[in-house]
């Protein structure tokens, strides 16, 4: 398909329109509580949120973005932080605050619309992100990546499960770190607190409809690990890994 992919900076007609884009995500991913300040990025960082319209001018697809320092005391720019895609919110949003230059450029998200997907629209969209960074003057561009077909084994090890190829062409096993390493990126290391969603176990039942009634892991639907669930006391605790992968400009 014929995609066009601009900034909010440049249209930010479309802010509204791509919130409501129809996506996948799983309910209970919505809860993390740094997950808030995605957003923040259409508003305070509009440079940074590239929109995909189709040939009507449809919004199918978005990708975000966050700059941050890397280089700075107290953050190690040769070591990813094992907090991923959370650290990443977390720096960006303080470095903005602080009026620090950025120096590193992460990917936030990139979500393609429910009736589209299977297009070849996500690796549209990381070209553009990649492109978008380097107009920017940034010369790589950090990928906090949730492999797409990790929830089909939720009990293997994420490190285990990051570097596994295909035999036949030594590519990634998983469909998405597949399409990261084609557009040039390079599997770095694990980020195995990613993300982490906690809740009683009242809203887990309302985000999964799943009973949580009984204490130790639950396996969820669209889950990378399973959640941990203590019914006698009330609450369980979602800690997801993701896969650091840095793509050089």
């Amino acid at each position: 398909m014929d995609l066009t992919v601009t900034t909010l900076a440049e249209r930010p007609e479309l802010v509204d329109p791509m919130w409501q884009m129809l996506d996948t995500w799983p309910e209970f991913m919505l809860h993390d509580p740094v997950g808030w300040n995605v957003g923040r990025i259409a508003t305070e960082l509009p440079e940074f949120a590239l929109v995909g319209t189709d040939e009507e001018g449809t919004i199918v697809a978005r990708a975000l973005c966050v700059p941050f320092v890397l280089d700075i005391k107290g953050r190690d720019p040769e070591t990813l932080p094992a907090t991923g895609w959370d650290q990443a919110l977390l720096w960006a949003f303080s470095d903005l605050r602080h009026g620090r230059t950025p120096d590193s450029v992460c990917a936030v998200e990139i979500t393609v619309a429910t009736d589209r997907q299977g297009q070849g629209l996500s690796g549209m969209m990381l070209a553009a992100m990649r492109e978008n960074a380097g107009s920017r003057g940034f010369t790589e561009l950090l990928a906090p990546v949730r492999p797409s077909a990790k929830d089909r084994e939720p009990h293997t090890a994420m490190e285990e499960y990051a570097r596994r190829v295909r035999d036949e062409d030594g590519l990634p096993y998983d469909p998405w770190l597949r399409v990261h390493v084609r557009a040039g990126g390079v599997i770095d290391s694990v980020a195995p607190a990613s993300m982490t969603v906690t809740g009683s176990v009242g809203q887990w039942r309302e985000w999964t409809g799943l009973p949580f009634d009984t204490d130790g892991p639950v396996v969820v639907p669209g889950a990378l690990s399973p959640v941990h669930c203590e019914a006698t006391r009330g609450y369980g605790v979602y800690v997801e890994p993701n896969v650091w992968v840095r793509h050089r400009i």
